[in-house]
């Protein structure tokens, strides 16, 4: 099964609580903060919904006196009341309206700024196993559907709560007998919504799963448009676009044929309610028991009773797929990463800052794996000197990069320990164990904006000097001086208006920024080529001088300086001393130094 297939899989098969009572509880810790805005909001409801029930009773008394009495004054009253009622309705309802918009729009606010606080202390193994797709959907759709759900409905099932007791209260006032029929027929609605609530629930975790994926070939389209002309990929990605439209559009027709049924069930039972209410009501009239007044005073409530109820089919499922939404939202909140792990220990003062690097970095029987099943990294164990220059080549997957991502704990290791000055880099705190690394990837990930916001994210606290002296040493001068904007010139999402040797030297000024003692180069300049890599090889050897370096080469020329060359293959310890040193062994790095010479 596909990695894309079994993550589907997972999203569907989720055990999200699908209550709607389970759904606000979850949701209180957003609510408790604009409590007392939330309150108002509820009471401001209460004149909205029971003002319907006011209008209603209001008709007895104009049946009476103006129908059957045919008293003029009163007939000439009644339209300044009603008019007044309504008035006063429409000042209530924007008013409600104004505040719950505002508890609404905060509550959706925090959920935003939590999830991508949550987001932010994500491992890295997260993204690894995740589309971007199942990011964007969990982290930031579910934080708009679960409000615009609940909340907005909340305010809306209110003012019909209230309006529903209060038309209950003039349905009972105007007669006892006709209201036990008229609210006994609505107990046929609950078995239908218990029905409606477990299918909404089935659907939507596969809708979200589709979703989910149809997000990641639109970012995919995006990132990869190069590839797929190149390739002439577009059919390939059209089809992958249409298959994921066409599940879900059949979700939708499933969604529509599996729970719509409610609202014409609604009309059905309303219909027969107000039909026994007629039947009943008309026979009590005959015997004199109500008078026309009362009967019409009482249907007009009826009709007011039974009107909201027609729609809330509708209602129901969004505040179910709202219920989802929080419950997916509650879910991801409460699982807890490595990195909040550690945020926690460094909450409590259990944590040292490390001010930098003093004498060592070492490995002590070091073991990792990904998975939890396959080892990538097995009883590693090496000392790198302050100052040192270490070099690591081998087999690709081998191992090297693993290891230089081990030192920042962008992964945890499960075995052994990592030590830099004697001290186990678990018990030191992220930031500062961060902010003594610099890392140049092979492939530097820019941000959009431009040159200047890029580098100076190494350091937001230096100055124009310390900037331009970052970009000098970093051989970026010539460039810059060839762009009318120079260091604001933009640079596109992902630096795409760049050239690969420019983007490297880009990311090596930022870290000539950060002025790191300990520096790790993964192959940066393994995909450049010759005049770029000799032009990026200056600017990384300026960033390593007086450094201590970890640098994972793929070209053996550019480390045959470094004071010491180690060899990873399979996640062992091959060999490690000299470049002279090696090649006398006649080892593993012999053979690869000779075929690589036997290339060149």
């Amino acid at each position: 099964m596909s990695k894309k297939k079994k993550k589907k899989e997972q999203l569907e098969n989720q055990d999200i609580p699908a209550g709607f009572l389970e759904g606000y509880r979850m949701m209180w810790p957003f609510i408790r903060k604009y409590f007392w805005y939330a309150i108002l909001g509820v009471l401001l409801t209460i004149p909205v919904g029971t003002l319907d029930a006011l209008i209603a009773l209001f008709l007895k008394p104009f049946m009476d006196n103006v129908m059957v009495e045919k008293q003029q004054d009163f007939a000439s009253s009644v339209p300044l009341i009603i008019v007044g009622f309504v008035v006063i309705q429409g000042i209530f309802i924007y008013t409600s309206t104004l505040v719950n918009s505002y508890v609404g729009g905060k509550i959706n606010l925090d959920i935003r700024l939590k999830l991508f606080a949550k987001l932010m202390n994500q491992d890295c193994r997260f993204y690894d196993t995740n589309d971007t797709g199942a990011v964007i959907y969990r982290f930031y759709k579910d934080a708009e559907t679960a409000t615009s759900g609940l909340v907005d409905n909340f305010k809306l099932f209110l003012t019909k709560f209230f309006s529903s007791v209060s038309l209950v209260f003039v349905l009972i006032y105007n007669s006892w007998q006709l209201s036990f029929a008229a609210i006994g027929i609505l107990l046929f609605l609950i078995l239908p919504l218990k029905i409606v609530r477990k299918r909404v629930k089935a659907i939507m975790n596969k809708t979200v799963a589709e979703n989910a994926l149809l997000l990641t070939v639109y970012n995919e389209t995006a990132a990869g448009n190069r590839i797929i002309r190149s390739y002439t990929l577009e059919e390939i990605t059209m089809n992958r676009f249409r298959a994921s439209a066409r599940y879900l559009f059949g979700m939708g027709i499933k969604m529509v044929r599996d729970t719509n049924w409610l609202s014409p069930m609604m009309h059905v039972v309303s219909a027969v309610g107000v039909a026994v209410v007629i039947w009943y009501g008309g026979h009590l009239i005959v015997t004199q028991q109500i008078t026309s007044g009362t009967f019409v005073s009482f249907i007009a409530a009826l009709i007011m009773l039974y009107t909201p109820l027609k729609s809330i089919g509708n209602n129901y499922i969004q505040v179910q797929q709202a219920v989802l939404a929080i419950g997916r939202i509650y879910q991801k909140l409460e699982e807890k990463t490595d990195t909040e792990a550690s945020l926690e220990r460094e909450r409590r003062g259990e944590l040292k800052e490390l001010k930098g690097l003093e004498s060592t970095i070492e490995f002590r029987n070091v073991d990792f794996s990904y998975d939890g099943s396959r080892k990538v990294l097995e009883d590693i164990s090496f000392t790198v000197k302050k100052g040192e220059k270490l070099a690591l080549v081998g087999n690709s997957g081998g191992g090297k990069t693993t290891v230089c991502s081990l030192i920042p704990r962008l992964y945890e290791i499960t075995g052994g320990s990592i030590l830099i000055d004697g001290e186990d880099i678990r018990n030191l705190t992220l930031k500062s164990l961060r902010s003594c690394i610099a890392v140049v990837f092979q492939d530097n990930f820019l941000f959009s904006g431009t040159i200047r916001d890029n580098i100076m994210m190494g350091n937001y606290g230096a100055t124009e000097e310390e900037l331009r002296s970052a970009c000098s040493s970093a051989c970026l001068d010539e460039f810059l001086a060839s762009r009318p904007e120079g260091l604001d010139t933009p640079i596109g999402e992902r630096g795409i208006q760049l050239s690969g040797g420019q983007k490297q030297r880009i990311a090596i000024a930022r870290a000539f920024l950060k002025n790191a003692p300990i520096v790790i180069l993964d192959e940066a300049t393994s995909a450049l080529d010759n005049r770029s890599e000799k032009v990026v090889q200056e600017a990384l050897d300026n960033l390593m001088k007086n450094k201590t370096v970890l640098v994972i080469a793929h070209r053996l020329s550019t480390i045959i300086d470094s004071d010491s060359i180690m060899v990873i293959n399979d996640g062992h310890i091959v060999e490690r001393g000299t470049h002279q040193d090696l090649l006398a062994k006649k080892g593993a790095y012999e053979a690869l130094y000779r075929s690589q010479f036997r290339k060149d």
